[in-house]
């Protein structure tokens, strides 16, 4: 039999799946793929990218000795509100928490220093709890006072549950060794709370390997850019949540090569910004805030912004807008409905022509509609804009947003709008599509703001550089100088008395198929330069590959 070799990285973006096969003997890339991110179950591209990476390669399944997986998974789940519901028990803490469990409790009990018993657990009280709580939440988080020095009343608790309710339960020692009740609490009811949705992916990546002959080792990329087996992301979800900018990191390390560097993914949805200094990544020690979660969840230092070469061109009253929502480009809307064209792309006046009308929603092809509301409209009615829908269907604005969010996750229906992927295009710097849709599109936006369409292009892209460019600033002048510095630099107008040129010393690594139409301009802004290395249009699942031989496995 011959001897594994081979890594197989993969990255899950928000747009696009990545796979590579790495020979790890020569570091040699063997084949790379992308395929688009099937976000209602992201491990159907994780199969469908390394299938076509071991077709490309003529790489046989028993020659892969290990398979890095870079996921957005915990991410999304947190930004869609997915996951279990949580019940929280709070022990010898009764000051308020803000966390966002289904339910908490507070239980007399916890520790003190050196494991000293503050006072006797609350058993009375948990018991109460677990039976107000059973059949209302789908698992449960304990955090107990300094159970870090003494997990003792964590662990009795976690027992009770098991035998009254056997649902899984999350104990904040088991991710967090420091002080802060707050932090470990939310720490202990992110990993509840993520335990099904993690289950889920990983049985599915295990049928998509199952069905490939792959029996390998799988590792997920963590946060803090070290990597851990399947038992324990299971155990410990919340590692997961930087795993994009982890794996962005990785490959950064290597094209680094011991210096200083920014990292820069210009993906469809987000760009997102990470730095290596004197060749290792940096690393936020202190636990990473996500959203409203203040979490001791150790990740690497990153900085995003809501905009990538996908992102939504709207003009609304006299003025245009760029991001945060992702659609997918007039000129790429064929290549999403099988060859044909949206009905709507030959009209666009109809859907770009007015305020709240910079989408176009159309029943992706093979869809079924069912009993769904929106889906059974889109069937009987065609290619409509949001605004139409809500009118037709007399639904809330925020209700329907996420209906529709829902659905694009599904792949069930295709949101299309002009980005600065068609200003690319009808500019004539990019051509990876149609261009007719994107010049329609552009000749109707630019005529409502009284622009040349090669005029309004150019100011998109200028918006687009200006927001990389400003959040680069920003985020090392925040973590070098402080936050005085970066309100400066982040006003909108320029101020009266002082104008300040601030050169950024480090190059940019660029990662992303966006990338090189964007960052070179976004550098020069910047006093420095940007720079691609070789298979950086998949760096990400590059970086996870690199993972092994970077750094050492937890």
């Amino acid at each position: 039999m011959s001897t594994p070799s081979y890594v197989i990285g993969i990255d899950t973006g928000g747009t696009y799946t990545d796979a590579v096969v790495l020979d790890r003997s020569s570091g040699r890339v063997m084949a790379s793929a992308k395929v688009p991110t099937t976000a209602h179950d992201p491990a159907l591209a994780i199969g469908r990218g390394m299938e076509e990476v071991l077709t490309r390669s003529a790489v046989t399944p028993e020659r892969i000795g290990l398979i890095t997986v870079s996921t957005t998974l915990a991410t999304n789940a947190l930004v869609e509100d997915k996951g279990a519901e949580v019940g929280l028990f709070v022990i010898g803490h009764d000051n308020r928490l803000h966390i966002p469990a289904a339910d908490m409790r507070f239980i007399p009990g916890g520790h003190k220093a050196k494991g000293v018993e503050a006072e006797p657990l609350g058993m009375e009280f948990l018991l109460q709890g677990i039976a107000k709580m059973k059949g209302h939440v789908d698992a449960y988080a304990v955090c107990a006072l300094l159970a870090f020095e003494d997990p003792t009343h964590e662990l009795i608790a976690a027992k009770a549950v098991e035998l009254l309710d056997p649902k899984p339960v999350f104990c904040s020692h088991q991710a967090s060794s420091r002080p802060g009740m707050q932090e470990r609490a939310a720490t202990a009811v992110l990993n509840a709370r993520l335990l099904p949705v993690m289950r889920a992916f990983l049985h599915s990546i295990a049928q998509s390997m199952q069905r490939l002959g792959l029996s390998c080792p799988v590792r997920i990329v963590r946060g803090d850019c070290r990597s851990m087996d399947l038992d324990q992301a299971l155990r410990n979800s919340s590692a997961t949540v930087a795993s994009g900018p982890a794996a962005t990191a990785l490959f950064g390390v290597r094209a680094a090569a011991g210096g200083t560097a920014l990292i820069v993914d210009v993906g469809g949805t987000t760009t997102d910004i990470t730095l290596i200094r004197d060749g290792s990544p940096v690393i936020r020690e202190e636990g990473m805030t996500i959203g409203s979660w203040r979490t001791h969840v150790r990740a690497v230092e990153m900085y995003t912004v809501g905009l990538g070469g996908d992102s939504l061109v709207r003009v609304e009253n006299g003025a245009f807008s760029l991001g945060p929502a992702r659609v997918v480009p007039m000129s790429q809307a064929h290549l999403h409905l099988g060859g044909t064209d949206l009905e709507a792309m030959e009209r666009p006046e109809v859907w770009l022509g007015a305020d709240l009308r910079g989408q176009c929603v159309q029943l992706a092809p093979g869809v079924e509609p069912g009993d769904n509301q929106v889906l059974s409209w889109l069937a009987k009615n065609g290619p409509a804009t949001p605004w139409r829908l809500r009118q037709e269907l007399a639904m809330a604005e925020s209700r329907l947003e996420k209906a529709i969010a829902r659905l694009q996750g599904a792949r069930q229906v295709i949101t299309c709008g002009f980005t600065p992927t068609d200003a690319l295009h009808v500019l004539g710097r990019l051509n990876l599509g149609n261009a007719r849709p994107a010049q329609e599109g552009a000749r109707v936006l630019s005529g409502l703001l009284g622009l040349a369409p090669e005029a309004f292009c150019r100011q998109v892209l200028e918006k687009a550089y200006s927001t990389i460019a400003t959040t680069i600033l920003c985020a090392l002048g925040n973590r070098e100088v402080g936050p005085a510095l970066a309100g400066f630099l982040h006003q909108a107008e320029p101020n009266a008395l002082l104008d300040i040129t601030i050169r950024v010393r480090p190059r940019i690594i660029g990662i992303g198929a966006a990338a090189p139409y964007l960052l070179p301009e976004v550098a020069a802004r910047l006093g420095t330069e940007a720079v691609f290395p070789e298979h950086y249009e998949v760096g990400n699942a590059l970086g996870a590959a690199f993972m092994d031989t970077i750094i050492s496995k937890e």
